[in-house]
């Protein structure tokens, strides 16, 4: 199987390629850049990305990226958004991994005089994915993960009273990134599965700069990648 994984920033990309590198030392993934030829010996293989900050910009690379391997004649089998993210407290505190059962667009819609209004209830698009069931329990199973929604936000909250609406209309929510709907869009339109898979670096809520713990969250996104390998050697795409 081949494996896009499409990070923000280079810093989150060589934090998921620290990981790979080492099953990759070990002869269990093939590490991108590849050729258009999957591996012969049925080994992962592993294209790591920086899309870019934002939904939109994420969204416009990884869909260049899937449409480039489809051409090649070796398309991707499975898209991981990955980096870190706030986490929203008590659930996902810093330093703790979430991966997405479904990714969500928070702010994508109307507000209205009683309220904000998802753009699919002013008859639009969607704004949630869910990637496999299954992928998601054995990833959390083997990552340590705790699953829950992972909202895609192009405004980063920094007030409590946001924190607190986000939650009440996402109940599940465990945190907050800005590139995973971005992402999971592309993959929709290439029929591709999608997964999210985040660290937490600070609180959702006042902005604290103080309390950003992001060398934290990189190591932790490493370990949990490094633990990832043997799902993706096992994990069947068409298993969805």
């Amino acid at each position: 199987m081949r494996v896009l994984v499409a990070t923000a920033v280079p810093a989150e990309r060589d934090a998921v390629a620290e990981a790979f590198a080492a099953a990759a030392d070990e002869g269990r993934v093939l590490l991108g850049p590849v050729g258009p030829v999957p591996d012969a010996a049925g080994r992962p293989v592993v294209d790591l990305l920086a899309a870019g900050v934002g939904p939109a910009r994420a969204a416009a690379t990884t869909a260049s990226a899937l449409s480039a391997a489809a051409l090649d004649g070796a398309p991707y089998g499975l898209v991981v958004s990955a980096g870190i993210a706030g986490g929203f407290a008590p659930h996902a505190p810093v330093g703790s991994l979430v991966v997405a059962d479904e990714i969500t667009a928070a702010d994508l819609g109307a507000e209205t005089p009683d309220g904000f209004l998802p753009v699919t209830e002013l008859g639009f698009g969607a704004v949630t994915h869910r990637p496999p069931e299954a992928l998601v329990r054995e990833v959390a199973t083997a990552t340590g993960a705790r699953p829950g929604a992972v909202l895609t936000v192009s405004t980063v909250t920094g007030t409590a009273v946001r924190a607190a609406r986000l939650r009440e209309r996402h109940p599940t929510a465990l945190a907050e990134a800005m590139e995973g709907f971005g992402v999971a869009e592309a993959a929709a339109v290439h029929r591709t599965p999608v997964l999210e898979l985040r660290a937490i670096s600070n609180p959702v809520g006042p902005r604290d700069r103080a309390a950003w713990r992001i060398g934290d969250a990189l190591a932790a996104l490493t370990e949990g990648f490094g633990k990832l390998t043997p799902v993706l050697e096992s994990w069947n795409p068409h298993d969805r």
